[in-house]
């Protein structure tokens, strides 16, 4: 019952974890594609879509005379509603960033891709890997105890080695060391310590790519930029925005994808180096206290091909009332 809720509590964190990641994903996708703000209201404070009002004359016109007609102004009254045209001439633009992002693609792009799916992929097993139900399950435990309390060794060394949990990884070079218990306590020492990094090496990786992420990054920022100069290069010194709009995005395309497979891979990384640390100092402790309910058999049964030395005989008893001499 134990086992079973600690599983079932590790499996929610997995699942957890998963969502969290899904939900940023989108998150992230939703947000990239917000329009930009609209333009700034003209100064005056009339609304941006309301044409500009004639200023009246300074000079009225005389009473005598009536006024000559007037030409139709040129530009509308602010009670004239204003063309639909003036409503489109500035459309709100959309920026898609994700869009952006994958139509820069090029080597380090690919490179950056398939390192986070397999970043991905360490993250969500080694988290299901490192717990103490994988690494030192109830069951085994128990089960290797009751065999040393019935002194059934022979049982117990096989079950320690077809068992792939950490204590019994880690008690069955000791087993084959009986019964001298200094070398099975060196033994173990050395099967700990293989365990122990084992666990480090298997989330290794995760340190490895997030490192390169940043410097995959870097690599995609000196291509871009290499190709905004070579442009200027190619026009003379006379390159406008629009011809140095492409390096430069594609330079800052690499940079974000270099730091979005960095953040996410060394996060995790730190987090499991702690439980890997936990789970092995516990599993190292487990194993040491089987193995000290091993010593009183071991040092009880004679060693093997060890000569030892005949108890000298016990002296003869002298008489009670010597005879004397005659």
């Amino acid at each position: 019952m134990h086992v079973s809720a600690r599983y079932a509590n590790s499996r929610l964190r997995i699942l957890v974890l998963t969502g969290l990641l899904v939900a940023a994903f989108l998150t992230l996708r939703s947000s990239l594609g917000q329009p930009a703000p609209a333009a700034p209201a003209p100064a005056g404070g009339a609304p941006a879509g309301a044409a500009p009002v004639l200023p009246a004359p300074s000079t009225p016109a005389p009473v005598e005379t009536p006024a000559p007609a007037l030409p139709a102004p040129a530009f509308p009254s602010a009670a004239t509603p204003a063309p639909a045209a003036d409503s489109t001439s500035s459309p709100a633009v959309h920026v898609n960033l994700f869009s952006i992002i994958t139509s820069n693609t090029d080597p380090v792009f690919y490179t950056i891709v398939v390192l986070s799916v397999i970043g991905v992929a360490l993250i969500i097993q080694a988290f299901i890997k490192t717990r103490a139900s994988v690494l030192m399950p109830k069951v085994a435990t128990d089960h290797m105890r009751d065999l040393i309390t019935r002194r059934r060794f022979q049982e117990l060394l096989e079950y320690t080695t077809s068992e792939p949990s950490f204590v019994a990884r880690s008690l069955a070079p000791a087993l084959r060391r009986a019964p001298d218990f200094d070398r099975m306590k060196e033994a173990m020492e050395t099967a700990l310590g293989e365990q122990t990094a084992e666990q480090f090496r298997r989330i290794e990786y995760l340190n490895i790519i997030g490192n390169l992420g940043p410097l995959l990054g870097l690599l995609g920022t000196v291509l871009g930029m290499i190709d905004a100069f070579a442009v200027v290069q190619n026009q003379k010194g006379q390159a406008n925005v629009p011809d140095l709009a492409g390096g430069i995005s594609k330079a800052l395309c690499h940079t974000f994808l270099g730091l979005m497979l960095a953040i996410p891979c060394l996060a995790a990384f730190g987090v499991l180096r702690t439980l890997v640390d936990r789970l092995t100092i516990s599993g190292s402790l487990l194993a040491e206290e089987l193995l000290l309910m091993l010593k009183p058999a071991a040092d009880a049964t004679p060693r093997p091909g060890i000569n030892r030395p005949a108890p000298a005989p016990a002296p003869a008893a002298a008489p009670a009332n010597p005879s004397p001499v005659s």
